[in-house]
């Protein structure tokens, strides 16, 4: 027997399409039976590989009683909060407005016209630990729908009211403050973590847009701790539980300060953005560890991770047979069956003990370095190596964890500007060929005709869901760090055609910003417009990236008066709050930095443009647009740059303003390095 969920492609709907609960997904079909039936509806929002999502559907929605009793009383829907970060966006902030905190499993009591008057996340199915009860819950939610109908609707409405407000851009200062860059480093310095990197107490979780922008305020002031605080970071994360380090991958978060004991479960996006971010850190630190971590984590992507057509999947549970970490975890006696006389040396580098180090087993971390055991260095890193191969394998043996194998146009979009850089950065083919058949796939299933995105598509269903603001964006800064990779007219192109529906749909015309939604969505309690970073970046602080780099491709002012209005009416946030806004920092860094774009008239495949481009990707030059290609190319930075001497020729411009053109890539590194630029300063 299932419910309606049966219909639908998202596996955390299919989780539940045998509950004995009358289950509807968002449509109009439920919002029009409440109504009609004058019952509130019981709004139910998780993912697939949310570990309490889980629990309290064992407990609650596969219990024949409590159905019962939802069924009587409400008009049940349930939501996937990953296809409509829409409906998730305005119920967790109202849950947020009555309650002081949020979660999943989301838990909203709404009126038929969707206005929510009770929220909360986990409820369990006996009082414990200062809850209700869930069925302590529908029984006084139902009865102050019967009895104090009119109580309800006015707290409903006044939520409504707190809702529309907290959706709303400031105003800020009118013209863009270079101060708010040391004020915010200043308040991410207070929260740091010097013993084990990080910000704030447990749980933990990697924030890497903060240290994104903690790379930039480095390469712009030359604050060594700065440095210092992404170093720790990325360095205690890489050799801590959170760390898969038999395949590679992050966890979501670590639900301890050093980062031993994660949330098992592993999400696309998480991944993605740390890639991208230990890539940047290698490019300015050397180290050799940042760069095992990208490899690790992008083959890890690629290998389990990544649809045949190639789009790339949702995430991993946490769970394994019902138990959370299971697959993940070992007893020392599992490692000695394996490996043999080669385990005591792979224990003691890996934090094996007897006892276990969480509940009685062991997560993999690296309190030890090679170096400091005493052993040959060569045979050792082999015999690691092999060793991690074994265990590897005999994993494979066990249950796996669920794969939510839907495709999300945003988080692909995420992984195609890590795995595209990267692949320029390490000169690895592999990872370019793989971002080309991610774009292409996105393309070809996820693009309507008109240009306009769809939200989510898999296997056997297709695509549905209009795009939302997030799709474009990080879609668009996806295509041009795949552009800069390939040099393919195409990428370019379609990542300003992105650009411009977005200024089209999603632009707040009577303000400054993006909202979330396009201007022909369905009409929902609020329009959302999200501004601060979560999980993932911000969708309009992403839109604004991408603007400010088109505006250096382009010369287009639109692009610039609307980026730097966003910016200017955040700089209270970002200089209050900011870890909610490394991404914002990031772009204001970029906005107020020392802009420059590179043409580079020539065939990128010829020996003397790839010599020239080699200076340009020497170092890692977050200010800095490069174009490669003839006079004729449609991206503009190219158009009338002419090549001199039949040799490929580099033109450097300071925001517009352009040097000579050179040929060589000594000239060429005395212009774009500040340091060596003082000999050429001829304007052209």
């Amino acid at each position: 027997m299932t419910n309606r969920l049966a219909n639908e492609s998202s596996p955390y709907l299919l989780q539940h399409a045998e509950n004995p609960v009358d289950w509807f997904p968002w449509d109009r079909e439920a919002l029009a039976l409440a109504r009609e039936l004058d019952k509130p509806i019981l709004l139910s929002v998780g993912y697939a590989a949310c570990h309490w999502c889980h629990v309290m559907a064992h407990e609650s929605f596969e219990d024949p009683e409590t159905a019962s009793l939802m069924n009587d009383y409400f008009v049940n829907i349930k939501v996937d909060r990953e296809e409509r970060p829409d409906i998730d966006r305005i119920y967790m902030n109202a849950v947020v407005a009555m309650t002081g905190q949020g979660g999943w499993p989301m838990t909203v009591a709404l009126t038929p016209e969707g206005e929510p008057f009770f929220g909360g996340t986990y409820f369990p199915p006996m009082p414990r630990h200062g809850l209700p009860s869930f069925k302590q819950v529908l029984h006084s939610l139902a009865d102050a729908w019967k009895s104090r109908r009119d109580q309800v609707l006015d707290s409903a409405s006044g939520i409504v009211d707190h809702i529309g407000s907290t959706m709303a851009l400031g105003t800020g200062e009118p013209n863009l403050d270079e101060s708010v860059l040391e004020k915010a480093f200043t308040g991410i310095r207070h929260s740091f973590d010097e013993r084990h990197g990080g910000f704030g107490q447990a749980p933990k979780f990697p924030q890497p847009m903060t240290l994104e922008y903690l790379l930039r305020y480095y390469l712009r002031s030359g604050d060594n701790q700065s440095l210092f605080m992404v170093e720790r970071t990325l360095e205690r994360m890489a050799k801590g539980g959170i760390f898969d380090h038999l395949r590679g991958g992050f966890a979501r978060y670590s639900t301890d300060n050093t980062w031993l004991v994660p949330h098992f479960e592993k999400m696309l996006y998480d991944n993605a953005l740390l890639a991208r971010v230990y890539l940047h850190a290698w490019k300015v630190t050397g180290r050799p560890l940042f760069r095992r971590v990208v490899e690790d984590t992008l083959d890890w992507l690629l290998a389990e991770m990544q649809d045949e057509g190639g789009g790339f999947y949702s995430s991993l549970d946490a769970d394994s047979e019902g138990v959370e970490g299971k697959y993940y975890v070992w007893s020392a006696s599992e490692i000695q069956d394996v490996l043999g006389d080669d385990a005591d040396l792979f224990m003691q580098l890996y934090g094996v003990t007897q006892g276990g180090n969480w509940e009685g087993a062991n997560i993999l971390h690296g309190p030890n370095n090679l170096s400091q055991l005493d052993v040959d260095l060569e045979d050792a890193v082999s015999l690691i190596t092999k060793a991690k191969e074994k265990l590897a394998g005999a994993r494979e043996s066990r249950v796996r964890p669920g794969l939510d194998d839907k495709v999300l146009t945003s988080w692909n979009g995420l992984v195609l500007a890590a795995i595209a850089e990267a692949g320029r950065e390490l000169k690895n083919e592999v990872y370019i060929e793989a971002a080309v058949r991610n774009a292409e796939f996105i393309h070809e299933n996820l693009r309507q005709p008109d240009g306009r995105l769809l939200r989510t598509w898999k296997a056997g269903h297709g695509a549905k869901i209009a795009g939302f603001l997030e799709d474009y964006a990080f879609l668009a800064d996806g295509l041009l760090s795949l552009y800069q990779s390939t040099f393919d007219d195409r990428w370019f192109a379609w990542g300003q055609e992105l650009t411009d529906h977005m200024l089209t749909h999603f632009v707040d015309s009577e303000g400054v910003g993006f909202f979330d939604t396009p201007d022909d969505h369905e009409q929902l309690i609020s329009r959302p417009r999200e501004t601060q970073d979560n999980a993932i970046p911000s969708g309009n602080a992403v839109a604004v990236s991408v603007l400010l780099q088109l505006y250096l491709y382009e010369g287009n002012g639109l692009y610039w008066d609307t980026a730097l209005a966003a910016l200017s009416s955040m700089q209270s946030m970002m200089s209050q709050y900011p870890l909610g806004f490394g991404h914002w920092l990031g772009a204001t860094s970029f906005a107020l930095g020392e802009l420059l774009e590179i043409a580079i008239v020539g065939d990128h495949l010829a020996d003397d443009t790839k010599e020239l481009l080699e200076v340009v990707f020497s170092q890692y030059r977050p200010n800095v647009v490069t174009a490669v290609g003839s006079a004729d190319s449609p991206v503009p930075l190219l158009n009338g740059r002419k090549r001199i001497e039949e040799k490929a020729t580099a033109y450097v411009c300071h925001h517009f303003v352009c040097e000579r053109p050179v040929t060589t890539p000594t000239e060429l590194k005395a212009q774009i390095d500040p340091l060596s630029a003082e000999t050429n300063n001829e304007l052209v």
